[in-house]
């Protein structure tokens, strides 16, 4: 009887046991992160501060859960406390929550209380994966180098082709007029000769109509080419510098849509658009250190991240450090839309009175790879819009006073800038 009881408890031992070790199981399978969900997260909450293998604001996450408990000999729990709230980490005086603090410019890092802990597994899973091969461009390169070197060999070849098939051509007319004159003279026959009659200028000469027709022609030639010539004097259209930093504004304001305000804030409340100070640009590229989107021939991912190192050059941006050095340099920008001194122009008055877009006056610079001037910026141009264009009244308090008494004055429902005095001349040149 004792050895039945014996066994029934030794069965129900094994039987817990089992269940203990099932359910150990599937703890731990919870707990293992989803790398690809980590990836998600991390770029929806960390990519902000952080990179997997570069320093930036805060430090590389590449395998940072083993570093740390090699290293530091800290575990997941410190870890998930520090991401749910660092700075009552570093209240409770832990050393090494300290130094990181110190170190980072003294900066307590987001707190994300609302992450949990199988976000948290998803996470570091992510940031445990080994890093991908670094891509080498020598190969991409140089095969880009053999297309192009390829294409340059094949044009040269056709030209070669076309000049010495043209060569030969001349050479066979040649041969076949001696041909035909020999086998006339051959048989007898007499080819005509043309008579010398007066050369083309004498007879030109003796005609006085033609003189005089030709005498007007050439004065209102030379007129209209030189009326055209003065009137572009000053007019820039298409005018495309290059600047000492390319800057893409299809990058930026197209694929980014950075508002155009945003770097021209000045538009909304000066005279002036005003050109970003640098200190702008690094709002975004202390964090944007390499360019990894679309690219071309002419423009590679490589080249836009060259670019970017000159703007870390211009305004002294240590990139291993994360910090400015103060060593800084000039950047001498290229003016491209110029309005003479005796014309007045002031952008808050169309941007924030008047409710023009941007690319009314500035074109597509969406667009545009390179920034040039798309309008003419002539009075003509100017009076021509101020003629057709209505004056934006709805919602627009600016007007309303002036737009009723002068709606009920010419007996309209819209009034263009001309109806309200945009034609008058002091309101441009005083």
């Amino acid at each position: 009887m004792k050895q039945v009881k014996y066994r029934k408890i030794t069965l129900n031992s094994l039987l817990l046991g089992l269940l203990v070790l099932l359910s150990f199981s599937i703890t731990v399978n919870a707990q293992e992160g989803d790398p690809v969900k980590g990836k998600s997260i991390f770029n929806a909450n960390c990519a902000a501060c952080h990179r997997l293998d570069k320093k930036m604001t805060g430090p590389p996450l590449r395998n940072i859960e083993q570093k740390l408990a090699d290293e530091q000999g800290l575990d997941r729990a410190w870890l998930t406390a520090w991401i749910h709230n660092s700075a009552g980490v570093i209240a409770s005086g832990d050393a090494y929550a300290k130094q990181i603090f110190e170190e980072y410019g003294g900066t307590a890092m987001t707190a994300f209380p609302t992450l949990s802990d199988q976000d948290i597994s998803d996470i570091l899973a992510y940031t445990a994966e080994e890093a991908p091969p670094a891509e080498t461009t020598a190969d991409t390169a140089a095969v880009a180098t053999d297309a192009s070197a390829g294409g340059n060999v094949s044009n040269t070849i056709i030209l070669i082709a076309l000049a010495v098939l043209f060569g030969l051509l001349a050479v066979a007319l040649v041969l076949v007029r001696q041909t035909l004159n020999k086998f006339a003279a051959d048989k007898g026959i007499e080819l005509p000769v043309k008579e010398k009659g007066l050369p083309i200028w004498k007879a030109f000469v003796q005609n006085q109509f033609l003189v005089l027709v030709t005498a007007i022609f050439l004065l209102l030639a030379s007129a209209y080419f030189i009326y055209g010539y003065l009137m572009q004097i000053g007019v820039d259209q298409g005018y495309m510098p290059v600047q000492p930093i390319h800057y893409s504004h299809k990058i930026h304001a197209g694929d980014n849509q950075i508002d155009c305000k945003y770097c021209h804030s000045s538009a909304r409340v000066s005279k002036h658009s005003g050109i970003p100070s640098l200190n702008v640009c690094m709002n975004c590229h202390k964090s944007i250190y390499e360019y990894t989107g679309e690219a071309t021939e002419e423009y590679s991912q490589e080249f836009y991240t060259g670019e970017i190192k000159k703007l870390y050059a211009a305004v002294g941006w240590d990139e291993a450090e994360q910090k400015y050095t103060g060593e800084t340099k000039p950047v001498k920008w290229v003016r491209i839309h110029n309005l003479p001194d005796f014309a007045y122009f002031n952008h808050s008055q169309h941007v924030t009175v008047g409710q023009i877009q941007c690319q009314t006056c500035h074109g597509p610079v969406e667009e545009m790879e390179i920034m040039y001037q798309y309008s003419p910026l002539t009075m003509g141009w100017c009076i021509d819009c101020h003629r057709q264009t209505d004056v934006a009244v709805e919602g627009n308090e600016y007007y309303t006073k002036i737009h009723e008494q002068l709606s009920k004055k010419y007996g309209v429902d819209k009034l263009t800038v001309a109806q309200m005095g945009g034609l008058e001349c002091g309101k441009c040149h005083y």
